[in-house]
């Protein structure tokens, strides 16, 4: 297998992630909620941020993403976009915000891209969110697809396992993807899901697919920063990698900084004017 060498992009948009996906470039892609860590991740080369509606968990501390608002994600969709110069960035349309009709969702939508500078938005759901999809697309706002594990609806399946194990919802799920597809939609996310289910649908479809939790045969990943940088401790599904230990490095920092503090080592005389 060709390595494709990848190309220097100044902005990043939904065309340049087809043209990714054509020549074969694995897209990346990171959740972020607030304008420090975004600049962080944009700077070092992200090619997609994601102001998820994971917000809810890792910034409110809330058990599901169902109780966050859509002033909450604009708020923090502001924030992330005022520290990007290269990434795209898309977010997510909460739960309750586009469920209800089409003319709802493409009000949500219209907020989000206006009041917080961003580029597209993203919602789950296959053919039940049809309409909203074509609704919001029909003005110009370009819409990234979710599904598999859809932690909107983790009431109805009650659970956070692995999603389109069984025949009949794997199809059902390969069909949604064509369809959404077809919609328009610039992307897809796929959530914990068969590997092969998610190799499966990413060949059959001519859109970006991202996973998480589906495999290595899709053309990008998607991870909670949170997570892949280990502030948080207790989630630990079988595809999270942690590729630092910040919680143990902030932990350690604030207890020599108590330490110092106690001890009237802080501030020295280099430290006060």
């Amino acid at each position: 297998m060709s390595i494709h060498k990848k190309q220097e992009i100044k902005r990043i948009t939904t065309h340049q992630l087809q043209e990714m996906k054509n020549r074969g470039e694995k897209i990346a892609m990171l959740t972020a909620y607030d304008y420090s860590m975004a600049k962080i991740i944009d700077s070092a080369g992200i090619d997609v941020i994601l102001v998820g509606d994971s917000a809810s968990n890792v910034m409110a501390g809330n058990e599901t993403t169902l109780p966050i608002t859509l002033d909450q994600m604009i708020y923090h969709a502001s924030s992330v976009v005022k520290a990007v110069k290269r990434a795209l960035v898309v977010v997510d349309i909460p739960f309750g915000y586009y469920q209800g009709s089409s003319g709802e969702a493409l009000r949500s939508s219209i907020r989000i891209m206006k009041e917080s500078g961003a580029h597209a938005v993203k919602m789950e759901g296959g053919s039940e969110v049809k309409d909203s999809v074509l609704r919001i697309l029909s003005a110009g706002v370009p819409v990234m697809g979710h599904l598999g594990l859809t932690p909107q609806s983790i009431y109805k399946f009650g659970t956070y396992t692995v999603r389109a194990k069984e025949e009949g919802e794997a199809n059902k799920l390969l069909d949604d993807a064509k369809l959404l597809e077809e919609c328009g939609c610039f992307g897809l996310v796929l959530e914990k899901i068969p590997a092969e289910l998610a190799r499966k649908v990413s060949a059959a479809l001519k859109i970006p697919v991202i996973g998480i939790g589906a495999g290595p045969e899709v053309d990008g990943q998607v991870l909670v920063m949170q997570d892949m940088l280990g502030i948080t401790k207790e989630f630990k599904p079988r595809f999270l990698r942690r590729y630092a230990d910040l919680h143990g490095i902030v932990t350690g920092a604030v207890h020599k900084y108590v330490e110092d503090v106690k001890a009237k080592s802080f501030p020295n005389e280099e430290e006060k004017y």
